[in-house]
């Protein structure tokens, strides 16, 4: 059985290998130089991992985890978007105790690459897999004073469209519509703005019955104001 260590050899030697300087500067600018960059980008990454992935595709679950929290803790940034791809390969395998490492590295060298596709994609398939977990983890994730945890609680839903928990959702704008910070407001647009695609006049009416931070309502009505302008006052 392949092994975690073996894992992260293969994808760090990999990586260093197409090393590319000339795009290592603009993405690490691009990334407010927060994480240093082999210069390797996403549609190489994809061609780079896919062999690797396909090699280790038996792995267990528990190395699963055990790898990516590993790959977070290697320096380069395309080491933790592997780490991603490969936790995003056990979704629909996802065991319980998965949400733990996910909350861990969604506090592990984090910023919005790296959160939001944790939130969205694996936090979210996650609580697809095990619903009644959704409305806890949310309630304490928005409480927490971590402000990537907070953002993740806004963007467990994102993909959900007519399966999205309402209430939840408005909810958990609600506990944090007045942060000032730019990545709550954000994020409140955009789950707000991905929800008005299944229903615009639920975000319409929840919009003009709460007062939000100004990105955040702009961000929120920015699809209905370009495909549905009529249902928006005049």
């Amino acid at each position: 059985m392949k092994s975690s260590t073996e894992f992260c050899m293969a994808v760090s030697s990999a990586l260093a290998e197409h090393k590319n300087e000339e795009n290592r500067i603009p993405m690490e600018k691009y990334m407010k130089n927060q994480f240093p960059f082999y210069g390797i980008k996403a549609p190489e990454q994809k061609k780079i991992l896919a062999p690797i992935l396909k090699e280790f595709k038996d792995i267990t679950e528990e190395e699963r985890l055990k790898t990516a929290v590993q790959l977070f803790l290697q320096p380069m940034r395309e080491c933790h978007y592997a780490a991603l791809a490969l936790l995003e390969k056990g979704i629909k395998k996802a065991p319980e105790e998965s949400i733990a490492t996910y909350k861990k590295l969604l506090m592990t060298k984090p910023w919005w690459d790296t959160v939001d596709r944790i939130a969205a994609h694996l936090c979210g398939g996650y609580f697809q897999r095990y619903p009644e977990k959704l409305r806890s983890y949310t309630e304490e994730w928005r409480a927490s004073d971590h402000l990537w945890l907070r953002r993740s609680s806004l963007l467990h839903q994102l993909k959900y469209k007519g399966n999205t928990d309402v209430e939840l959702l408005f909810e958990t704008i609600g506990k944090l519509k007045q942060e000032h910070e730019f990545f709550i407001e954000k994020a409140i647009g955009w789950a707000l703005r991905e929800y008005s695609k299944t229903d615009a006049e639920a975000v319409i009416r929840f919009l003009n019955e709460i007062e939000v931070r100004p990105l955040s309502r702009r961000e929120g009505l920015k699809w209905v104001r370009n495909k549905h302008p009529e249902l928006l006052p005049s």
